[in-house]
């Protein structure tokens, strides 16, 4: 065991933990909300006890909030920056160990990746990965998504009693972004791996075990990342704007491997969500399912309620750079907000009766599950694409699959969703229902 790592995860999480268990049991919701990993706590109720305090509330070490235009406006306000973990509000000895005993590796939270940057190295990572996502190239990954979706449709036949996450929900996303990053199938399994153990390190306070898990999968992901990098290099660049950058050398190898992981981190394992998330909502709501299947235009819409009312991140964080006013609050330079998106998503005063699950909500697509601003998702557009044709294309091969068990969520408190969703397919209707959209 290396003491170096360990000590980053007790600074990390260990310590954050049993501080934010410590304030949950004096009655602070966000301590209860941010120590609930592993243990399945719904979070709506303790987001609504936020609300209730107020558009935003002081916390020790954080404000926080779960009103919509308050969270809305903090994420487009130029006065508040991302928060990396050594720039969190935390006592300056804990800031001087992360700083010691950083792993160095491309993990996906943590800068150079670009979702952690402020401008303008956010300004100029975001450009160049933007070349990925281009209204020309979203069209060529949306030919794929339809492309890739019918080849697990039909491999589902083959398993008539599938867990619908590992079979199918995780295999679509993780082929879009081997497509993006240049990277042949049989890596798939791979990544799925890398970006499964990967992904808890989204949350705070996760176990040592998870932590180090996590960091041994980014260790290989980083050898693999460079070494593909180095191939490309060797071997010219082909039509993949990652490529291009290897080639070029735009980027240093550590801001193209962090940024490569972010994508493969936190880019598939959100889109994972909205689609284990959207075959639990429709299947216990059977009159939407229905709505959907008379008309399929209504899918666009759909994906969204589903994002609204189940976001796949559950919350996200925003420093002041300068003393900033707020809903009527002062808040001192360096401030930092927890800004509960799955709250925001559920305010009342925007989403009429939020805990209803309405595929024709007019206003579905104001939900902040891809955040706002300069930080908003750049892949936005892909997931919601991939979101739609997958639910699409599952209920209409498989009309009467069902679950055989009770879903089971990841435990996570940043990352909503399920780890297996065991199902019985059913008979496959096999005449055609129209074009996947």
């Amino acid at each position: 065991m290396s003491v170096g790592l360990w000590t980053h995860w007790v600074a990390m999480h260990a310590v954050p933990k049993v501080f934010m268990s410590l304030q949950g049991r004096t009655g602070n919701p966000l301590g209860s909300l941010i120590s609930s990993h592993g243990r399945g706590i719904d979070p709506y109720p303790l987001m609504e006890e936020i609300r209730r305090r107020g558009p935003l509330i002081r916390t020790p070490f954080v404000w926080a909030t779960a009103d919509h235009a308050v969270s809305r406006e903090i994420l487009r306000d130029k006065r508040f920056g991302v928060t990396p973990p050594n720039g969190m509000e935390m006592p300056r000895p804990l800031r001087i160990l992360l700083d010691r005993t950083d792993p160095k590796v491309a993990n996906p939270v943590e800068p150079p990746a670009m979702v952690i940057v402020d401008p303008p190295d956010h300004t100029r990572y975001r450009q160049l990965v933007a070349q990925s996502f281009t209204p020309r190239a979203i069209d060529k990954l949306d030919t794929r998504v339809a492309e890739v979706t019918a080849e697990l449709i039909d491999r589902l036949a083959g398993t008539p009693q599938p867990d619908l996450i590992a079979d199918f929900a995780s295999a679509l996303p993780v082929a879009m972004i081997a497509e993006i990053l240049g990277l042949p199938a049989e890596t798939h399994a791979q990544l799925l791996d890398w970006g499964h153990h990967g992904s808890p390190l989204l949350d705070i306070g996760i176990p040592w075990r998870t932590y180090r898990r996590a960091i041994a999968g980014l260790r290989g992901l980083d050898g693999f990342l460079t070494e593909h990098f180095d191939r490309v290099r060797a071997g010219g660049p082909d039509d993949n704007p990652f490529s291009r950058m290897a080639a070029d050398h735009t980027l240093t190898d550590h801001e193209l491997a962090a940024n490569a992981a972010l994508l493969i981190g936190a880019g598939f394992e959100t889109t994972v969500n909205l689609i284990g998330n959207g075959i639990v909502l429709l299947l216990r709501n059977p009159d939407q399912l229905a709505r959907l299947r008379e008309n399929p235009d209504l899918w666009p819409g759909a994906v969204d309620e589903i994002l609204r009312i189940h976001s796949p991140v559950q919350m996200t964080a925003r420093t002041a750079r300068c003393d900033v006013e707020v809903a009527g609050r002062r808040l001192p330079a360096g401030s930092m907000v927890a800004v509960l998106l799955g709250g925001a998503n559920h305010d009342p005063r925007v989403f009429p009766e939020p805990a209803r699950f309405d595929i024709t909500r007019p206003n579905a697509r104001e939900h902040l599950a891809f955040a706002s601003g300069i930080h908003v998702c750049l892949g936005a557009a892909l997931a919601r694409i991939e979101g739609a044709t997958a639910l699409r294309a599952l209920f209409d091969a498989y009309p009467d699959v069902r679950l055989t068990e009770d879903p089971r969520p990841r435990g996570l408190v940043n990352l909503h969703g399920y780890l297996k969703l065991p199902a019985l397919l059913g008979t496959r209707r096999t005449e055609p229902a129209g074009l996947v959209c």
